[in-house]
């Protein structure tokens, strides 16, 4: 079966002011589907690249590489917010820190470090969202997790703010990051703006603009440029129909994980390796 137009991988540079779900639905009403999801939430004060699947492809949305994440993030000094973002109100005020005391701590953020969520998270306690919480005037106590920062590349850094581009795992708030450089140098600080640039391979320059994509032109990519360079492994035409029924065939080539695809190069199943076969995990084709 041939892969569909709705079947698609779309890139939405989005701009700040718009949710997620904003730019998802703006994506299905452009391709003319009913069915999408986004790899990765930004933040509606947030700008840059979301990764959006369409069809058939919200099915893959689990197999795309994502890492590392970077960002291009502005760090106001001076203030704490109840957000950790310019849209929260100020709950603390501080002496702003020395230039030298912020280039110096930066790199006491690198590596695997604990991060405490934002209290406006979708983290959950006992069931409801943290952000639910906050916003009815509790205090939500959120655990530390495990993050992973790969680099601070400090762009510009002046008395009371810091621009740096950050390269990070998923699961990284960059706002709670400002929020604990802060207080690391002895001030306070907030997320003034954030900006994602790049998702593993994918770049915020190839995404399509808001305005156009708002005028209708999704700009839509084949659904296998989504898996990036997972192996592709073609399949002889018996083997198509077993894959299509979700049964394992040979595999000829090495790897953890393939995308089997037939003599056209359309795209059939993302399959796993269970010894010497594939075990088809998401069929998109049926025989």
């Amino acid at each position: 079966m041939p892969t569909i137009s709705t079947d698609a991988l779309v890139l939405v540079d989005k701009p700040v002011g718009i949710t997620s779900f904003d730019a998802v639905r703006a994506v299905t009403r452009a391709i003319g589907t009913r069915k999408a999801g986004h790899a990765g939430t930004l933040d509606p004060f947030a700008t840059g690249l979301l990764i959006i699947l369409t069809g058939r492809g919200t099915r893959l949305l689990r197999f795309v590489n994502g890492e590392p994440k970077v960002y291009l993030a502005t760090i106001r000094f001076g203030e704490e917010r109840d957000t950790d973002d310019r849209t929260g109100d100020v709950t603390r005020q501080a002496a702003l820190p020395s230039t030298q005391d912020v280039l110096e701590t930066l790199p006491r953020f690198e590596g695997i470090i604990a991060q405490v969520p934002p209290a406006y998270s979708a983290k959950k306690i006992d069931g409801r969202r943290a952000y639910a919480l906050a916003r009815r005037g509790d205090a939500p106590t959120l655990p530390p997790v495990d993050v992973r920062v790969d680099r601070w590349e400090p762009l510009h850094v002046q008395a009371d703010t810091l621009v740096a581009r950050i390269t990070c795992g998923g699961g990284t708030y960059i706002r709670a990051l400002a929020r604990d450089l802060g207080r690391a140098v002895g001030s306070a600080a907030y997320l003034e703006s954030l900006r994602r640039e790049r998702c593993g391979a994918f770049h915020v320059e190839d995404a399509v603009p808001w305005e156009a994509l708002k005028a209708g032109d999704a700009r839509p990519r084949p659904l296998g440029d989504a898996l990036g360079d997972t192996i592709r492994e073609q399949l002889e035409s018996d083997d198509v129909a077993r894959v299509g029924h979700g049964m394992t065939v040979l595999a000829r080539t090495d790897g953890p994980r393939a995308v089997l695809v037939d003599a056209e190069g359309q795209l059939l199943a993302i399959a796993r390796r269970e010894a010497d076969r594939w075990q088809p995990e998401v069929v998109l084709s049926h025989a």
